[in-house]
């Protein structure tokens, strides 16, 4: 029987965490299927507009060799309904969000992935713009 694997993130300025978080899920199941935030969800959560649009973001993570398919997630209360929609068996968090989505263990396992280390999108925007 087949897993489905699902995720989610901005993905913006991507680097080599993000590559080893979608790497890492997919290695999970046979299936990996990605959400990546809209521009709008990513400026309510983050306060800034992402780097990438969200169409490059799209390109990006629908082009990793792991990557079975890929949608726009424009809300944080839709996490169920996307579990829902793609038949998630397992949702992949990052650790910083440790917790948060425990509620849907009802409806299939939550991993949440310890971040790799030393890696920040933030830090790295603050580091090319040279704010930091």
């Amino acid at each position: 029987m087949s897993r489905t694997v699902i995720t989610f993130g901005t993905f913006d300025v991507f680097h080599v965490g993000h590559l080893r978080v979608i790497e890492r899920a997919a290695a999970l199941g046979d299936r990996l299927v990605v959400g990546v935030s809209a521009d709008a969800l990513n400026l309510s959560k983050k306060g800034r507009e992402p780097v990438f649009s969200q169409d490059e973001r799209l390109a990006i993570v629908a082009a990793l060799k792991p990557v079975d398919e890929v949608f726009v997630e424009e809300s944080l209360e839709l996490k169920r309904d996307y579990l829902v929609k793609y038949g998630a068996d397992v949702l992949v968090m990052g650790d910083d969000w440790a917790g948060r989505f425990d509620e849907f263990r009802d409806i299939c396992e939550v991993v949440y992935l310890a971040r790799t280390p030393a890696i920040s999108t933030t830090a790295l925007i603050e580091k090319i713009s040279g704010t930091a």
